[in-house]
């Protein structure tokens, strides 16, 4: 289990965590939280094909990834530091605490973070134009075979029409 914490996307998010001022051990990122519950067999839950792409990758790569339905954000996305006392209804959670965490808003608010997603954008059935964020912390080394592979995986198991991608620093 403590091995976990030393894979170098993990570590990284964690860092991220600590500079802004959020405890990873009490508020784990997404790929760390997953790869704590397959040590302790407990699974993974099946949701819908894009998020169980998401979720391979995350405990192949390390990095935390989040997939988001951009018919329920506005235009303008951008990734800052939750202010003090933020939260939001999360998926199959109740409030969750985003206070310090680096998260994605739109002109609405909150819908996303490494740690957890809200269920404002959250991927349904049917047919979607989704947007994919992999939380890099510590450049972007390997993203673009991280981002290839993903593309795979997404024309295999989805539907998919058209695939963009964009490198944001």
């Amino acid at each position: 289990m403590p091995e976990i914490a030393d894979i170098p996307h993990i570590r990284s998010t964690r860092n991220a965590y600590k500079a802004l001022g959020k405890s990873p051990s009490d508020y784990r990122n997404a790929a760390e939280a997953m790869l704590r519950r397959i040590v302790k067999s407990n699974g993974l839950y099946h949701i819908n094909n894009v998020i169980d792409i998401n979720n391979l990758m995350s405990v192949t790569t390390g990095y935390s990834i989040g997939s988001y339905d951009t018919e329920q954000l506005s235009e303008l996305v951008e990734l800052r530091r939750a202010p003090d006392g933020e939260n939001y209804q999360g998926i199959g959670k109740e409030a969750v605490n985003i206070e310090h965490l680096p998260t994605l808003y739109d002109r609405l608010s909150a819908f996303g973070n490494p740690t957890s997603d809200s269920r404002r954008a959250m991927i349904q059935t049917g047919n979607r134009t989704i947007m994919t964020v992999i939380y890099s912390f510590d450049g972007k080394s390997d993203l673009q075979e991280v981002i290839d592979r993903y593309c795979e995986l997404l024309i295999q198991y989805c539907c998919v029409e058209e695939i963009n991608t964009i490198f944001v620093l």
